[in-house]
């Protein structure tokens, strides 16, 4: 190839660079692979300046060559900007992510291992590989490869995470106890802290823990996260750590409330925190109370519709049905193009006669604006639940998978759509969709988010969750 292209450009009989990438990919689909990858190594470049922006260009002809299924042909695309561009993170990344959806799992840990070694200080490569040792079972080979990114990245605060994480899924909790003090030690950042005070309380909180047990890990879970506290009051998850482990773990409202009242006055924006100190008093039958308090999270977060749809809610519990229509006009006159508005609406506020035309109004307003906003997948999910609750089965599969494409990370679309094959999809159709779910790692979702962090489902994996929350969502 290398004398054929010398020979061609002297006559100036050259091929088109284009036109040799067709002829790779015609040899790939004869079974030439060998032909292939010489007429990309040697054609791949030609016509091309170092002035030219060379790499996008690479990288997109590589894309195609994927999205056709000619992933041989890319591979040699994506082997030769990688002798080009060697300390190129997105390149290693697309060429790593090849290798995950159409390559073996050798083939994926030896791009991983080139990877890491001309990107040293990359962590998040250093964690793929340790990621695919942990998933092929390989837990030695997923501690040797954090211990090689350690000595590449001192004191890196996701390599520490990861390795407790390891030792803590494997339960060496000893072990795992021990890297997250040197963490705090070495790499006190207000996430390893509370992911510190985290691991008390996942402890505590495993089958077979004796009540004994539960309150001293509980104890040890208060007594982290107050020390946190004094180093990063500004960090809102340790103000909601306090008084969820107060809560749920020790059982003193009276603590709870202190410690919520104190974070949103350390962290007004946070709507999780409101949220919390709102429902805990709702549950202690203090409605005046939760109202007062959601009045305040709005006026410290104006236009979040978060809070406006808990106000509804808050107003819909109680059984105070015109003020929650009151609250809901106010809300949708603030926040006019929220899926969860619109949502809350078309299921709570609607009669099932009139909740199609509902949802047709509702997309219309969302899309009104144009882009992203108008493509919201709670809205979708509330549409396609429409659909199947008039029986239209198809319709409603069409919106919940326009819902997954819209946000995969969405988890509560992933448990509504898990919900509806549960009594009208094919076996064959949830694996699939388990598949997808666990691939597409969600961790957003109201009902997903809930369940996911419990302590007691810390060691669940997503498909274990994604049941779960499909049978707790309504």
């Amino acid at each position: 190839m290398k004398r054929a292209v010398k020979a061609l450009a002297m006559e100036g009989a050259m091929l088109k660079r284009e036109e040799w990438l067709a002829e790779a990919e015609r040899c790939e689909a004869e079974g030439d692979v060998l032909t292939c990858a010489s007429i990309v190594r040697e054609t791949l470049g030609y016509g091309l300046d170092e002035d030219d922006d060379r790499k996008d260009a690479w990288l997109e002809d590589a894309r195609s060559a994927t999205n056709r299924g000619r992933y041989e042909t890319a591979r040699a695309i994506y082997a030769y900007v990688l002798r080009v561009f060697i300390n190129s993170r997105t390149a290693w990344v697309a060429a790593v992510e090849l290798e995950r959806h159409h390559g073996t799992r050798a083939s994926l840990e030896a791009v991983l291992e080139r990877a890491v070694t001309a990107i040293p200080r990359s962590d998040d490569l250093w964690l793929m590989l340790a990621k695919e040792k942990w998933l092929a079972a390989d837990v030695d080979g997923a501690r040797k490869v954090l211990g090689r990114a350690f000595q590449q990245n001192p004191n890196n605060e996701d390599i520490w995470l990861a390795a407790v994480k390891l030792e803590a899924e494997t339960e060496h909790e000893a072990e795992a106890r021990k890297l997250l003090r040197m963490a705090r030690e070495q790499a006190p950042t207000d996430r390893v802290w509370m992911k510190s005070v985290v691991f008390e309380r996942v402890v505590g909180a495993r089958a077979g823990v004796g009540a004994e047990t539960q309150q001293k890990q509980a104890a040890a879970a208060m007594e982290l996260v107050l020390e946190a506290l004094g180093l990063f009051p500004g960090f809102d998850k340790l103000w909601m750590l306090r008084g969820q482990i107060a809560d749920e773990d020790l059982g003193s409202v009276a603590q709870a409330r202190e410690a919520f009242a104190l974070g949103v006055k350390a962290t007004p924006r946070s709507t999780p925190l409101w949220l919390l100190y709102a429902r805990l008093e709702e549950r202690a039958n203090n409605v005046v109370k939760a109202r007062s308090i959601l009045d305040r999270a709005r006026q410290a977060v104006p236009c979040n519709d978060v809070l406006w749809c808990e106000s509804v809610r808050l107003e819909r519990r109680a059984g105070n049905m015109a003020q929650a229509k009151t609250q809901l006009a106010r809300a949708m006159q603030e926040v006019p193009r929220s899926g969860l508005l619109w949502a809350e609406q078309i299921w709570h506020f609607e009669a099932r006669t009139t909740r199609k035309p509902r949802c047709l109004e509702a997309v219309k307003k969302m899309a009104g604006g144009g882009g992203e906003a108008g493509e919201d997948p709670v809205l979708y999910v509330a549409v396609a639940r429409m659909f199947w609750d008039e029986r239209r089965l198809e319709k409603a599969q069409d919106w919940f998978e326009k819902a997954l494409v819209q946000e995969p990370d969405y988890g509560d679309a992933w448990a509504w759509y898990m919900k509806f094959l549960d009594r009208h999809g094919t076996r064959e159709k949830r694996a699939d969709v388990v598949d997808k779910c666990v691939a597409s790692e969600p961790r957003h979702g109201e009902v997903w988010t809930r369940v996911a962090k419990r302590p007691a489902n810390a060691q669940l994996k997503i498909d274990e969750i994604l049941k779960l929350v499909a049978a707790e969502i309504q």
